[in-house]
C-alpha cells in the first residue's frame, strides 16, 4: 500500500514522462489530475480539462458504453484494453484505448490510456475494403447462382421431360405389340429402364446444380435431401443434426452453407474412405456452427488445402467473414469446424 500512500499530485507526477495520457477521475466524472500527455493530446488545457465532466469530450456515440463500463469498473470488474472516442479541441476525433483501476479508499479512477488512432484508421480502412469485397464476391456469386438455376431448370424442365416421353413411348410400343419378339421386347424394356435412370439422373444433377428448397430459403430440407441422396449413392451414413432457426440466417450464408457441405461430401468421396459422415448446424446466441465430421482415413491439412476442394470451402468461408478450423488424424477422420457471426435477415 505505501505505493499508493502519496498524494495524488505526487503519483501523476510519478508518470510525467511516458508518452501515454494518465489520469486520476473522481467517481462523479470529473478529472482530478492528468498529465501532459493528456493536454496535449486533446488539446485543452488542463484547467479547461479539469473543470468540466469528462464525458463533455466523449465522442456522442460511445457516451452510453463508457458510462456502463465505468459503472462495472467502480463495482470491481477490470477494465482493460476499452476503447473509445475523444473530441480535441480542434474537432478531431481520436481513439484512446484505456486501461483503469478504480481505487474505493480514495474514491477514484487511475487510469492509464494509449493513442491508437492510427491502428483504428488501418482497421477501418481494412474493414471498408472488405465490405467492396464482400459485396463483389455476392455480386459474383448470386451470377453464378442465378445461371446454375436457369441451367437446372433446363435439364429438370427439357432434359428430364424429354427422356420422361421417350419411356412414355417405350412402354406403349411394348403394351401395343404384345406378339413382338422377346429379344425386342427386352431390348425395348431395357432402353424404357435407361430412360428411367437418365430421368433421376437428371433430376439428380440439377438438384445438386440448384436445388429448388434453397429458393424457399429451406436449408435444413435441402442438406437432408443432400444427405439422403449421398447415402443411397455411396453406401456411406450421412447424419444430420440441426438445431437452428431458418429465420435467424440470411439467404446467403444459408446458400454457402449447402455448397460447402457438396464440396465436405465429394472430398469424402474421394479421399476419406469414410463409413460414416456427420453434417450438424448448430445456433448460439449470436453465432452458428457447422461441424462436418467424418470417421475415414484422415488427410494432410497442409498437402490438401490448396489442392482440393478444402480450398473451395476456404474461399467461401472468407466471404462470410466466418471462423474456419479443420483437424485431422491418421484413421480418426477430419472434422471441419465454422463459426459465423449472424447477420439476422
Amino acid at each position: 500500500m505505501g505505493f499508493f500512500e502519496n498524494s495524488e499530485e505526487d503519483f501523476t507526477s510519478f508518470f510525467e514522462h511516458t508518452p501515454d495520457l494518465v489520469c486520476i477521475a473522481s467517481a462523479n466524472g470529473y478529472f482530478k489530475n492528468i498529465n501532459q500527455a493528456v493536454v496535449e493530446k486533446l488539446g485543452f488545457t488542463k484547467e479547461e480539462l479539469l473543470s468540466k465532466p469528462i464525458f463533455v469530450n466523449l465522442h456522442p456515440e460511445d457516451r452510453e458504453a463508457t458510462r456502463k463500463t465505468r459503472e462495472e469498473m467502480i463495482n470491481g470488474k477490470p477494465l482493460v484494453n476499452f476503447e473509445n472516442r475523444y473530441i480535441t479541441k480542434t474537432g478531431e476525433i481520436i481513439w484512446l484505448q484505456w486501461t483503469s483501476v478504480y481505487m474505493p479508499q480514495k474514491e477514484a479512477v487511475f487510469a492509464i490510456a494509449k493513442d491508437v488512432t492510427e491502428q483504428k484508421k488501418v482497421a477501418i480502412d481494412l474493414d471498408i475494403k472488405y465490405q467492396e469485397f464482400k459485396k463483389i464476391a455476392l455480386r459474383f456469386k448470386s451470377s453464378i447462382e442465378k445461371d446454375r438455376q436457369h441451367f437446372a431448370v433446363e435439364l429438370h424442365e427439357e432434359l428430364a421431360q424429354l427422356a420422361a416421353v421417350i419411356k412414355l413411348n417405350l412402354n406403349s410400343v411394348t403394351n401395343s405389340l404384345p406378339d413382338l419378339p422377346q429379344e425386342k421386347s427386352d431390348k425395348i424394356k431395357y432402353a424404357a429402364y435407361l430412360s428411367e435412370m437418365m430421368i433421376k439422373t437428371i433430376r439428380k444433377i440439377s438438384f445438386e446444380i440448384s436445388p429448388y428448397t434453397l429458393n424457399y430459403d429451406y436449408l435444413q430440407e435441402a442438406l437432408k435431401i443432400l444427405c439422403d441422396n449421398f447415402s443411397k449413392l455411396n453406401q456411406i451414413t450421412c447424419t444430420l443434426e440441426t438445431d437452428f432457426q431458418e429465420d435467424d440466417l440470411t439467404k446467403e450464408i444459408k446458400l454457402d452453407f449447402f455448397r460447402i457441405c457438396q464440396e465436405a461430401l465429394k472430398n469424402v468421396i474421394n479421399h476419406a474412405q469414410a463409413k460414416n459422415v456427420v453434417i450438424s448446424i448448430k445456433e448460439k446466441q449470436d453465432k452458428i456452427t457447422l461441424t462436418i465430421f467424418d470417421d475415414g482415413k484422415g488427410i494432410d491439412i497442409s498437402e490438401k488445402m490448396y489442392k482440393s476442394g478444402l480450398s473451395v470451402i476456404r474461399d467461401r468461408v472468407m466471404t462470410i467473414n466466418g471462423k474456419l478450423r479443420i483437424s485431422s488424424k491418421a484413421n480418426e477422420g477430419t472434422v471441419i469446424h465454422i463459426t459465423v457471426s449472424q447477420e439476422k435477415k
